[in-house]
């Protein structure tokens, strides 16, 4: 059975039980059809289990246990010990009164990842974001937030970056491009601040910065922002995350995420290497 790594989230354990459950079920040929009608459900909320979209009660994964012939103590009582795992609320759980539901499952997924490859357009990646920076952003949010929202987002900003300091966290792979260090979000003080917050993170080893200049022209990320999420678990699959005004979509299928793969490492190529990154930032820096 998959051994979830240390800091692996409630999110990525629902999603490796899922598909355990499923591959049980597949190897006995039984329907999602009849596993739902084993424990009292419709053949829709067996795929959302084996998708990790649901929460699991300890009783119906039980109950697929034997409908599947998995009897060996052991093995069942690893499965169901990450039926607790993965019903354990995460951290993030907290910032529900202004973290979208659509947004939660990233959260989620961002905690439990090892490498975070990103390529931002309009903005500075979140995860790199300056506390002024991120407040002028989230000032300039339609609808128009309260101080106390903006306060409480910004908190929730914060602490997600936490990841990069722990010691524990993800890789983070940020490609910006130049238009974003450009805009002047907050006005000049509030940049100069989130341009040398940058240089000061991109000393991390754990952090790598690159931006595409503009006089690279037309470039692979035509199609804007996204993210990109691998993990330590060998059977979770990348996940692609593209964020919409009041949604997101997460691809997961080997073609959408290899052209998104595609699409990274051509701008990580193409973009200024790490060093000169950081010389083009001291150089707007010097400017503003």
């Amino acid at each position: 059975m998959t051994t979830v790594q240390p800091g692996g989230g409630s999110m990525v354990r629902r999603i490796l039980l899922g598909s355990q459950l499923r591959r049980l079920r597949e190897s006995r040929s039984i329907t999602r059809e009849d596993a739902g009608y084993a424990i009292r459900a419709s053949e829709s909320k067996i795929s959302r289990m084996e998708l990790g979209r649901v929460s699991f009660k300890e009783r119906d994964v039980a109950d697929l246990l034997s409908l599947y012939g998995v009897e060996d103590g052991g093995e069942r009582e690893s499965l169901l010990g990450l039926v607790r795992e993965a019903n354990k609320s995460g951290w993030w759980h907290s910032f529900n009164d202004v973290l979208p539901g659509w947004f939660q499952t990233y959260v989620g997924l961002e905690e439990a990842a090892a490498l975070i490859r990103t390529y931002e357009v309009q903005f500075i990646p979140g995860l790199l974001q300056a506390e002024e920076y991120a407040r002028a952003v989230f000032g300039q949010s339609r609808p128009v937030l309260s101080e106390e929202e903006v306060d409480r987002m910004v908190g929730l900003r914060l602490r997600r970056q936490r990841l990069l300091t722990d010691g524990q966290g993800p890789r983070l792979w940020a490609v910006i491009d130049e238009a974003a260090l450009r805009r002047p979000v907050g006005g000049p003080k509030v940049m100069r601040s989130q341009l040398q917050y940058l240089i000061d993170v991109a000393e991390q080893p754990n952090v790598v910065i690159q931006v595409m200049p503009f006089r690279f022209g037309a470039h692979a990320g035509e199609s804007g922002a996204f993210s990109i999420l691998r993990f330590p678990e060998q059977d979770l699959a990348d996940v692609v995350y593209l964020e919409q005004l009041t949604s997101a979509l997460y691809l997961d299928k080997r073609d959408d995420v290899d052209a998104y793969v595609q699409v990274m490492e051509r701008l990580c190529v193409d973009s200024l290497t790490p060093e000169r990154t950081v010389d083009l930032l001291a150089s707007i820096l010097a400017e503003s």
